[in-house]
């Protein structure tokens, strides 16, 4: 007897996670906070989000704000260039239901 497959209702939401200083969290010295950009997998964006800061909490980092940019059907639609190396990202994050850390850009704040 064969087990009939389950479809998955989990989409894939790009976030934008802006992080504060945390001790042990990773980024250069002298960095005031960062930005990460993820992709994270949810059945809806508030599930991605609650994944993604508690994911981002245990690695030790401090997330402040979340900005979502939707699914990728959404942001295709919006007209956003995405290119193969993202969307092969973003299939990760669905085929391991997972948060992806697609690129962490460090603050440092300007010299006085």
């Amino acid at each position: 007897m064969a087990l009939a497959q389950k479809t998955s209702k989990q989409k894939v939401f790009t976030l934008l996670v802006e992080v504060g200083r945390n001790t042990d969290d990773g980024l250069p010295e002298g960095a005031t906070g960062g930005a990460l950009m993820c992709y994270a997998s949810g059945v809806d964006e508030a599930e991605a989000v609650r994944e993604t800061v508690a994911i981002l909490k245990q690695a030790d980092l401090a997330p402040l704000d979340v900005s979502g940019y939707g699914t990728l059907e959404e942001r295709l639609a919006e007209g956003h260039d995405i290119s193969d190396d993202e969307k092969a990202l973003m299939q990760r994050a669905l085929d391991e239901n997972s948060v992806i850390v697609a690129q962490m850009t460090p603050f440092f704040d300007k010299p006085a």
